[in-house]
């Protein structure tokens, strides 16, 4: 298992480092009532902004939503995605919305959103928090406006050492104080990609490249990529994304799936996908994280000069995008149907409202009578729920 996953908190006590803004956070949900000021959490990538908006919804008993930029640029999704959400218990008991990288939400393809969803920020019903990179932007003032700040910072040299020599114990693994130095550094405050690089280090992982990149965000890695003017240069950009290998082959999953590419193309590059995940899941069965280093080599293929991918992000997990995206006719039928009676658009109630009835329908909480021809679709959608 990644370190970053195995270690990731389960609790708000469990998070190392930015005490009084978690203190100041955790003051604000456990007073909230309808009318209170949505946060803004701002800090740099890996500082822990998305994992506090889980644990948090966790330990209060929300029911967290969490979207992001690409979903609430266009004010006809916000109306869509978070009408049926606001003030109602009926599907998700207590929603919580949680609105990654909002700082994104701006720019050319923004058709209303951001003024939509200060509108919706104005009059909170539900508890909504926002999450941005950056509060330097003049777009950004009318968001802040609306929201209570809170900031985050990068953990300190000090605390990153005493965290890495915890981790390391734990771990029965040893790195010379060289090592250790050059990982704190490279970190940068960043807690999740310490324990990435730490963990490459200890795998015997070393980049097969002299050329060399800061640390990327995904989105940014993806573009640089696909931009790269080299093999070389795009091998670099893998290596600078010290991330989750599952999160790494979804976003390149979710970004070629939907792009425009020629079926042949698509294919070739779907077909990389699958060898790569092949690879993590004999990883996971095997826990030979040594094969991790053969990875980025698989994912290496998809390069090629000009070819039209950017990044694009799906927030389900990958095995119920597989089954909503390719199960066919079935699902269709059934979101279609069920959509009706939600009286929302089919595209909405799959991506966002299925998983959750079937979470009902696996509970014994709800009952639908879809017919047999439908029984097994229904069993084989519950089965991703186990």
């Amino acid at each position: 298992m990644m370190w970053s996953e195995k270690y990731r908190p389960q609790k708000i006590s469990d998070m190392v480092g930015n005490e009084e803004a978690r203190k100041s956070f955790v003051e604000w949900l456990a007073k909230w009532k309808k009318g209170t000021k949505p946060i803004l959490l701002v800090g740099p990538p890996g500082i822990g902004k998305t994992t506090l908006a889980k644990v948090a919804a966790k330990e209060f008993g929300y029911d967290l939503v969490g979207l992001n930029a690409s979903d609430v640029r266009n004010k006809a999704n916000i109306k869509e995605i978070l009408a049926p959400l606001l003030g109602n218990t009926s599907l998700l008991g207590r929603a919580l919305i949680f609105v990654d990288e909002v700082d994104g939400i701006h720019g050319r393809a923004d058709f209303g959103g951001a003024e939509a969803l200060i509108d919706i920020l104005k009059e909170p019903t539900v508890p909504i928090i926002l999450a941005a990179n950056s509060e330097q932007s003049d777009k950004m003032r009318s968001i802040k406006k609306a929201t209570k700040t809170i900031h985050l910072k990068p953990l300190p040299p000090r605390l990153l050492a005493l965290y890495l020599h915890k981790v390391l114990k734990e771990e029965g693994a040893k790195l010379s104080p060289g090592a250790m130095i050059k990982i704190i550094t490279e970190s940068r405050g960043d807690i999740r990609s310490l324990l990435n690089i730490a963990q490459a280090n200890v795998s015997g992982f070393e980049p097969a490249t002299e050329k060399s990149f800061e640390m990327l965000d995904v989105e940014s890695a993806i573009g640089a990529f696909f931009k790269a003017k080299s093999r070389e240069e795009a091998q670099a950009v893998l290596y600078s994304m010290r991330i989750d290998p599952r999160e790494k082959i979804s976003a390149f999953y979710s970004s070629i799936v939907t792009s425009s590419l020629a079926a042949k193309e698509m294919a070739r590059m779907l077909d990389i996908i699958s060898r790569a995940d092949v690879l993590y899941g004999r990883i996971m069965r095997t826990q030979e994280w040594r094969l991790l280093r053969y990875l980025d080599n698989i994912l290496l293929d998809l390069y090629g000069q000009g070819i039209p991918v950017q990044y694009s992000q799906y927030n389900l997990p990958w095995p119920t995008l597989n089954r909503i995206r390719w199960d066919g006719k079935k699902i269709k039928e059934i979101s279609g149907a069920l959509a009706k009676q939600f009286h929302i658009s089919r595209s909405t109630f799959a991506t966002f409202f299925f998983q959750y009835v079937l979470f009902c329908i696996k509970n014994k909480k709800l009952e639908l009578d879809l017919g047999s021809e439908y029984e097994e679709t229904i069993q084989k959608e519950m089965e991703l729920l186990r």
